[in-house]
């Protein structure tokens, strides 16, 4: 079965969490969890974690010049991963943002 949503993080609704996951007999098989904020009147993706095209779950820290860096996260399971992965852009996407701007200056 496939779900998709989005989310928003603040009550401007220029911080948003997206999801999309697939999960079999109950159990996830499949994600993407990706925190995008509203710049310039576009949606740009900041952090994404995913564990699509049959590679290990990771986290993709995005850079203002189009760059990415990959970070692998080492998790039991990918229903851990799914759990981990939107709690993680929850409490942290203030700092995500924060250091995605500095980049911007930088």
């Amino acid at each position: 079965m496939e779900k998709d949503y989005l989310a928003y993080l603040d009550d401007y609704e220029f911080n948003r969490i997206r999801v999309f996951y697939i999960t079999k007999q109950g159990n996830v098989k499949d994600i993407m969890c990706q925190y995008e904020s509203l710049m310039n009147g576009k949606w740009i993706a900041i952090i994404r974690y995913d564990s699509s095209h049959g590679q290990p779950f990771h986290r993709d820290v995005m850079m203002p010049n189009g760059e990415k860096e990959k970070q692998l996260v080492e998790i039991e399971s990918l229903n851990e991963a799914f759990t981990y992965a939107v709690q993680d852009i929850k409490d942290r996407w203030r700092f995500y943002l924060d250091r995605y701007k500095s980049k911007i200056r930088s």
